[in-house]
């Protein structure tokens, strides 16, 4: 080993392109209120700082035992101690009050990488000072732990770091998932211009000093305008590692940056959360200030209470809110076991849904049927035609990167979706939604850094100017949260059960209506037999039109139950039921039908309108199924000796067939299902026995089939169902 040293290599130099992979733990210099020696895994030295010679009064020299070094005795006993205590190449820093010549120092020894590092950092307090600054340290310890939520503790904090250590301005950042900082709480002398509020970006702190943040979580900055002191070493010997020292020198980007704020002086501690960077307590002082070894670490103790606190607090607020998320779950499994239309009970619950998503509106959807909470319908069923046809998981979009490229023109601001496919057979989707953040951020200046002319030349300078700029955030909500996250999987597995439970329900009732079809069909068919068999032996002329009436209604009904159970069959499979199309005017169709039924019950009124000629682009026969189902409801449930109206009128490029009969309004309970199938208002009717609940659910069916809808509503004492149709183009076009 040559025993002449030679200053250590330094870092390369740093500029726009290369700043982020600058190696900052290996500075090859320190800051110059202090010195210091390092040792290799024998006890040689290795090298020392430019300013040992003057400041130490040390018989240094390449490869000499530290032994040999003239140490006080309490430095000797450290780095003994050190050696005895290292572990992988590493060990816990240890620390002495030493005086050589007239000055005080804390003498800090830890081992690193299989070095030993022995850091002398002089002190201007007398140790009776720090002594008391460490009471009062300590003494701040307990206000913390009584602190019940973060905010309150972060207030708490910086007072009691400013009070013990005297800074001019303390600040607590708080992390959020992306890496920027917001200043939540800040202690500050009166004529120092405020932070608390603003927004500092990712970028501020590069990924390797989040690293040293992580490892080494007390640094200081005793003066900005510092010369830095070399580190010299045997020639061609590896830099050495200060990831853990405290008197590293920092980057010269980072002095930079706090000088544009004025900052003569800084201290940071981490708050460091399950190995991840949570935040940062940050000091700052308008002159140079020196703040005692003992003191720090009184800080970073202090750092470690907010940290273990923090997770206390988030502990017990994630588990009060999935306990709330929950009571959530289990009120609206309740309710869709109750109700026949699972949209209904998530409607009923959608406020505490959004609520327990933090989410601003919700969509939801079945079997083609859109319903929409606090966003339009229109929005509502664009966001329902972008989703995928087959999902089982939960579907995220975070951002409008995230949606379809031919949707992302049309969200407005809803561009953050959290879909629970809670049915996929049939369509069913919740979808919870956030807002574009359109967030007015009080960024510490622009989020982007710009290359000037600053004191180290052409390089990469931080912002100037920290006046609040103000950016907005655009193309992203806020990200869903991991607990928010948890609560959907749950809710989705639950709604999927009950999903499944109500299949297997719907399954079995179509197994008990089959057998019911059965037996129904015995009645007409044996009354076809018999009068078959009296027709052979019967003469009167009357009779044998009495029987041919009878035959041909239950055959008509036998042929119309069928007709509905297989139907129904088709849908079930997710079929068409097969229409086609041609041009049909609707006049003539509807006055047929009309008219077929005054045949056939000749003792009600049918009370006939037209507008016509009415062409659309229609099945004739399956129309006619739609009006035949109408018509027999009309019958069915409309208040006696009351005249049925039909209306046939064309409006706004749609015809309209509106069909009406006296009664009182169809209730809410029931108006929610009345184009389910299956419902338990119609089963057992007693005006209408034979019904199965089918004929409106096909009928609605066979209306989408042909572009249109059929409503319902109640006006002037009547139930009117409605069928909208499309014209024709040539008609439409028509004034």
């Amino acid at each position: 080993m040559s025993s002449t040293p030679e200053p250590m290599a330094i870092p390369q130099r740093v500029d726009l392109l290369n700043c982020a992979d600058e190696p900052i733990h290996l500075p090859g210099s320190i800051q110059p209120h202090g010195a210091l020696f390092f040792l290799d895994s024998d006890g040689a030295v290795e090298g020392w700082s430019a300013n040992a010679d003057t400041r130490l009064d040390l018989a240094l020299a390449l490869g000499r035992n530290y032994e040999q070094l003239g140490l006080p005795a309490s430095v000797a006993e450290l780095v003994h101690e050190t050696f005895d205590t290292m572990h992988d190449g590493g060990a816990a820093p240890l620390v002495a009050a030493v005086v050589i010549g007239a000055s005080e120092y804390d003498c800090v020894v830890h081992a690193h990488k299989g070095r030993v590092i022995v850091e002398f950092e002089a002190r201007e307090e007398s140790t009776d000072a720090v002594a008391l600054f460490a009471i009062k340290a300590h003494s701040s310890i307990e206000r913390l732990r009584r602190q019940k939520s973060i905010d309150g503790l972060l207030r708490t904090a910086v007072r009691q770091v400013r009070e013990f250590t005297g800074f001019d301005r303390v600040m607590a950042y708080r992390f959020r998932s992306d890496d920027s900082g917001d200043v939540v709480a800040e202690a500050r002398g009166d004529e120092l211009v405020p932070y608390v509020g603003q927004r500092y970006p990712a970028g501020d702190i590069p990924q390797q000093a989040r690293r040293l943040y992580v490892l080494n979580t007390l640094r200081m900055i005793a003066d900005m305008t510092y010369d830095a002191v070399p580190l010299l070493g045997a020639p061609g010997a590896p830099a050495l590692d200060m990831s853990f020292s405290v008197l590293r020198s920092v980057s010269p980007i980072h002095v930079e940056y706090l000088q544009n704020m004025g900052v003569a002086a800084s201290m940071s501690v981490s708050i460091v959360i399950n190995g991840r960077l949570w935040g940062l307590i940050a000091c700052h002082h308008m002159s140079p200030k020196r703040v005692p070894y003992s003191i720090r670490m009184a800080a970073d103790v202090l750092a470690q209470v907010i940290g273990s606190t923090v997770q206390s607090i988030e502990s017990n607020d994630q588990a009060a809110l999935a306990e709330r998320n929950a009571k959530v779950r289990t009120s609206l499994v309740e309710s869709l076991l109750l109700e026949e239309d699972p949209l209904e009970a998530l409607v009923k619950h959608g406020e505490e849904l959004m609520a327990s998503s933090q989410s601003q509106a919700m969509v939801v959807c079945q079997f083609g049927r859109v319903v929409c909470l606090g966003i339009d319908q229109d929005a509502g069923e664009r966001i329902v035609a972008s989703l995928p046809g087959e999902a089982n998981d939960l579907l995220l979009r975070h951002g409008v990167h995230d949606w379809p490229e031919q949707d992302r023109d049309t969200l407005g601001k809803w561009v953050g979706v959290l879909g629970l496919p809670f049915d996929p057979p049939s369509g069913g989707w919740c979808l919870l939604l956030r807002t574009e953040q359109v967030e007015h951020v009080a960024w510490g200046g622009k989020p982007e850094k710009s290359e000037q002319v600053g004191p180290m030349g052409a390089r990469l300078t931080p912002r100037g100017s920290f006046d609040a700029w103000h950016e907005t955030v655009r193309g992203c909500a806020h990200p869903w949260e991991d607990g928010i996250l948890t609560h959907a999987r749950l809710t989705l597995g639950e709604l999927m059960r009950v999903s499944n439970a109500r299949r297997a329900q719907t399954e079995t009732t179509r197994a008990q209506l089959l057998a019911m079809l059965g037996h129904d069909l015995r009645d007409p068919l044996h009354s076809i037999n018999m009068a078959g068999m009296v027709l052979e032996k019967t003469d009167g002329t009357n009779n044998k039109g009495t029987l041919g009436r009878r035959i041909q209604s239950s055959s008509n009904r036998m042929q119309r139950m069928i007709g509905q159970v297989l139907d129904m069959s088709r849908i079930d499979r997710g079929l068409n039921l097969g229409v086609a199309l041609d041009a049909v005017d609707l006049a003539p169709l509807v006055e047929d039908m009309v008219e077929e039924a005054r045949l056939a019950y000749p003792t009600i009124v049918y009370d006939l309108h037209t507008i016509g000629p009415a062409f659309v682009q229609a099945d004739d026969a399956r129309l006619g199924q739609v009006l035949s189902n109408l018509l027999s409801n009309a019958r069915h449930h409309g208040e006696p000796n009351q005249p049925i109206k039909i209306r046939l009128t064309v409006n706004d490029g749609m015809a309209e067939v509106c069909v009406s009969n006296a009664g009182a309004p169809i209730p809410p309970e029931a108006e929610a299902t009345l184009f389910n199938p299956y419902k338990r208002s119609s089963l057992n009717n007693p005006r209408n026995r034979t019904g199965m609940g089918l004929g409106l659910y096909i009928a609605q069916q066979i209306v989408r089939e042909h572009q249109g809808e059929i409503v319902y509503h109640h006006e002037n004492g009547r139930v009117i169902f409605t069928v909208k149709l499309p014209l024709a183009p040539r008609q439409a076009a028509q004034p």
